[in-house]
C-alpha cells in the first residue's frame, strides 16, 4: 500500500462507561467547538471574507457552468426573504419546495433561513414517479405550506391534484419576481429574531411504517452538527472544500450535511445533475472529467456505478483523485470489494492513498453521530461518537441497540406527538433503530442492521437480517436488485427477490444451493426463494424516494406470495 495522502483528521479517542446492566455508554474526551447562533451567519461571514468566491454551480443551458458567489447569494437571498415576509408564509404555513436541486430551491432556503420561515425540501418522486400522489399528499396535509417551488410544469399535475387554490406557487420562469424588492429594515429585524431553537427546516422521513414523518430541524442542530463535522474533517479549517454533489437535498445527507458542509466552510458545491444508475451516471462522470473534489461523497452504489469508468479511463481517474482529502461514503454498508478497489485505485492514479472514511447519523440527528476518521480493513466499522454527542449502547440479543443525545437531535416530529414520545427513551435518548457489534470500543462501532427488520424462526433463533441480506446481494450480484427475507415465526428461511433485468432463473437456482451450502445454520440459510414479477411500489411505501427496500411493507402487501413461498408452489425456488 502506498502512503497516504497528508490530511488533516479529527482525533479518535474515546471514553467509556459501562453499566452493571451491560450498557455502554460512550463519548468524546473533547468539547464540541463553539457554532453560530444561526447558519446564515456563515453566509454573511463568507459574503464579508470571499464575496467573489463560488458558493454554487449549476449547468446552464449551453451546457457551461452558472455560479453564484457568495455576495450573490446573500443579496439575492435577503431580497427574496423581503418577498416572502409580504406572503402568507409562518411556522404553520412554510415553504415547500417539490422539485430537486437547483440554484433556485438554494436561494429560496437560504432565505427562509434569513428570516426564520421554516423551509420543506419534499422528494420530486412523489410528484413525478407516483401515480395517485398518495404521499405528497400526505405530505402537503402535515405542512399546510403556504407556498411552492416547483422548477417547471412537469409538476403542474401533482400540485393540480394535491394543493388547495390560495397557495402560491413559484418556478424558474416567475422566480424573478422574489427578487424584485430590494431588502429593508423588516428583513434585518427577522433575521436578528432567528435564535437557536428556530426551525430551520422539515425533512421527510417514512421509517418502518411507510407514512411520511416531518421531522424538525432546528438551527442549533443543523449549525452543532457542522461543527462536529469540522473537527472530524479537520482539514475543512485548512482549505475551502470543492464537490460536486448529486445528493438529494430533501435527504439529510444531501440537504444538511453536503450543503451545510459547503456553507459552513466556504466552499463551492457543484451541482451534479447526475444520478448513480445507467443513464444518469455519465452525467456525473462528465462533471469530474472538469472538477476535481477536496471532498468527495457517494452512496454505495454510487461508487459502483463510477467504478468501471475510474477503471477505463485513466484521465479521469487522475483528475478525481487529483487533490482528492478523503473519500466518504454512507447511506447504507459499502461492500468490501468496492471499498478495497476504490482505495487500491486512488494508489494507482495519484502515487497516494485516500482515506475512504464514513459515519452514521440520522434525519433526526442532523445527520452525524459516529465519525471513522481513521483507515480500516473493514468497511462496517461506522466510527465513534462526534465530539458533543453521548451514545448509548443497549444490550439486545447478542449486539447493541444504538441511541444517541446532543444539540444535534431533533425535538420531535412536526405535529406528530405520539410519534415523538415514541422516539427517545427514559434518559433523553434518541432510539437510533440501528444495531452494532463491537470488540474493544475504541477500535469503532460496526454496523449491524436495522433492529425493526430481525425477526425470530419458530425455533426462537434470531434471524438478524441486515448482515444476511447484504450479504446475498453480494453473494448474487448482479442477478438479485433486491430481497426481502422473510421467515418469521416459521422453520426456515426464504426471501422475494426482485431480480436485475436479466437475471437467469436456472443461475439464480445454482447460486441458491452453493448460498445454502456455505451457510452455518437456520439463521443464515436461505431454503427457498421466489422471483417477483412486479417491482417494487413506491404508492404502497414498499420503496422509499431513496430506492431503498422497506421489507415491512413488502411483507404486508405479499402476504400472499409469502403464504405461496412456503406452501410449494411450482415458482419456488429450492436449493
Amino acid at each position: 500500500m502506498k502512503p497516504y495522502r497528508k490530511v488533516s483528521l479529527g482525533p479518535r479517542d474515546v471514553v467509556v462507561e459501562r453499566r452493571p446492566d451491560g450498557t455502554i455508554r460512550l463519548r468524546s474526551p473533547h468539547a464540541l467547538s463553539a457554532f453560530p447562533v444561526k447558519l446564515t451567519e456563515r453566509l454573511e461571514h463568507w459574503a464579508d471574507c470571499a464575496p467573489d468566491r463560488v458558493f454554487l454551480a449549476q449547468r446552464d443551458a449551453r451546457g457551461g457552468w452558472r455560479t453564484l458567489t457568495y455576495a450573490e447569494a446573500l443579496d439575492q437571498a435577503r431580497r427574496i426573504g423581503e418577498c416572502l415576509l409580504r406572503k402568507n408564509v409562518s411556522v404553520e404555513r412554510p415553504i415547500a419546495v417539490l422539485s430537486g436541486n437547483d440554484i433556485e430551491h438554494a436561494l429560496l432556503e437560504l432565505a427562509a433561513l434569513y428570516i426564520g420561515v421554516p423551509y420543506a425540501p419534499v422528494s420530486p418522486a412523489y410528484s413525478l414517479l407516483s401515480s395517485d400522489f398518495g404521499k405528497l399528499r400526505q405530505i402537503l396535509g402535515l405542512l399546510t405550506p403556504g407556498l411552492i417551488y416547483a422548477a417547471d410544469a412537469a409538476y403542474r399535475r401533482a400540485i393540480d391534484a394535491t394543493l388547495p387554490g390560495d397557495v402560491e406557487v413559484f418556478s424558474q420562469s416567475n422566480f424573478a419576481e422574489l427578487l424584485r424588492s430590494p431588502a429593508t429594515r423588516a428583513v434585518d429585524a427577522a433575521h436578528a429574531w432567528v435564535g437557536p431553537n428556530t426551525i430551520a427546516k422539515f425533512l421527510f422521513t417514512s421509517g418502518s411504517t411507510g407514512a411520511p414523518k416531518a421531522v424538525i430541524n432546528t438551527q442549533r442542530m443543523w449549525c452543532s452538527n457542522q461543527a462536529m463535522i469540522r473537527t472530524a474533517l479537520a482539514f475543512l479549517r485548512e482549505e475551502p472544500p470543492v464537490i460536486v454533489d448529486w445528493a438529494p437535498w430533501h435527504h439529510t445527507a444531501g440537504g444538511n450535511h453536503d450543503f451545510g458542509l459547503v456553507l459552513y466552510n466556504g466552499g463551492s458545491l457543484y451541482i451534479d445533475e447526475g444520478k448513480p444508475m445507467p443513464g444518469a451516471i455519465e452525467t456525473t462522470v462528465k462533471n469530474l472529467r472538469e472538477i476535481a473534489p477536496t471532498w468527495y461523497f457517494n452512496v454505495p452504489k454510487g461508487y459502483e456505478a463510477l467504478l468501471p469508468y475510474l477503471r477505463s479511463d485513466v484521465d479521469l481517474s487522475r483528475n478525481f483523485f487529483s487533490r482528492l482529502k478523503v473519500l466518504w461514503f454512507a447511506g447504507a454498508g459499502v461492500s468490501q470489494p468496492v471499498f478495497d478497489e476504490m482505495k487500491e485505485l486512488a494508489c494507482r492514479s495519484c502515487g497516494e492513498a485516500i482515506p475512504f472514511l464514513t459515519g452514521l447519523g440520522a434525519t433526526e440527528t442532523a445527520p452525524m453521530v459516529l465519525a471513522r476518521v481513521w483507515e480500516t480493513e473493514d468497511a462496517a466499522n461506522m466510527g465513534l461518537p462526534a465530539p458533543g454527542v453521548e451514545v448509548k449502547l443497549v444490550p439486545l440479543e447478542g449486539k447493541f441497540e444504538l441511541r444517541v443525545r446532543g444539540p444535534n437531535v431533533t425535538p420531535g416530529y412536526w405535529r406528530q406527538p405520539e410519534l415523538t414520545a415514541q422516539a427517545f427513551d427514559e434518559e433523553g435518548f434518541y432510539r437510533l433503530g440501528d444495531a452494532f457489534t463491537l470488540s474493544e470500543p475504541e477500535q469503532g462501532l460496526v454496523f449491524a442492521g436495522r433492529i425493526a427488520e430481525d425477526f425470530k424462526l419458530a425455533t426462537g433463533t434470531w434471524v438478524h437480517v441486515g448482515p444476511l441480506r447484504a450479504r446475498f446481494i453480494e453473494y448474487f450480484a448482479p442477478l438479485a436488485r433486491d430481497v426481502v427475507i422473510t421467515g418469521h415465526g416459521r422453520d426456515e428461511l426464504g426471501v422475494l427477490v426482485f431480480p436485475a433485468i436479466d437475471s437467469s432463473t436456472e443461475e439464480l437456482r445454482r447460486r441458491l444451493a452453493a448460498f445454502a451450502r456455505s451457510s452455518t445454520g437456520s439463521s443464515n440459510r436461505i431454503a427457498r426463494a421466489m422471483v417477483l414479477e412486479e417491482a417494487p411500489s413506491l404508492d404502497a411505501g414498499e420503496i422509499t424516494d431513496k430506492g431503498s427496500i422497506n421489507s415491512r411493507a413488502v411483507l404486508i402487501r405479499r402476504a400472499a406470495l409469502v403464504e405461496e413461498l412456503y406452501g410449494g408452489s411450482a415458482r419456488v425456488l429450492l436449493p
